[in-house]
């Protein structure tokens, strides 16, 4: 029961923590995150020359990403993919967990709809929400 709820957990923290960044820095980073996402199944080699391919069109969307969160969240979704075919194919991508990349799939959409949105920061989110905007030092008279 706990393999659908951790991995929606993961994603959000996951947002949590990256709402930290402040832009452009967390749009790069993420950039760079998805793009290392592309080479995650590269030493399993279980599709055999499609994963060299599946690196080099993540690597491109990641290079995308550098400049826009919709090619970004893109990314997420075609790793979500390549995710479902690892789990069917029972080559996941941690080897010693045989559901792992049935939770990264899970996981995956998660940040991409954030990254749909604007990776926008979560923080700010609620501090606006929630009237805990930082306001302006008092005056003081002199």
């Amino acid at each position: 029961m706990i393999e659908v709820p951790a991995p929606i957990l993961i994603g959000l923290l996951y947002v949590l923590l990256n709402s930290l960044i402040a832009e452009p820095h967390r749009r790069r980073f993420n950039a760079v995150l998805v793009g290392g996402a592309g080479a995650a199944y590269l030493s399993g080699g279980a599709l055999g020359p499609w994963e060299v391919a599946f690196c080099a069109v993540l690597t491109y969307v990641a290079f995308r990403g550098l400049d826009s969160w919709t090619f970004i969240g893109v990314g997420w979704l075609l790793h979500t993919g390549w995710d479902v075919v690892h789990h069917l194919k029972g080559q996941p991508i941690l080897p010693f967990a045989h559901g792992s990349s049935f939770g990264c799939a899970i996981c995956d959409p998660v940040i991409a709809i954030w990254c749909f949105t604007g990776g926008r920061s979560v923080v700010t989110a609620l501090r606006s929400r929630f009237g805990r905007v930082d306001a302006p030092a008092p005056r003081v008279p002199r």
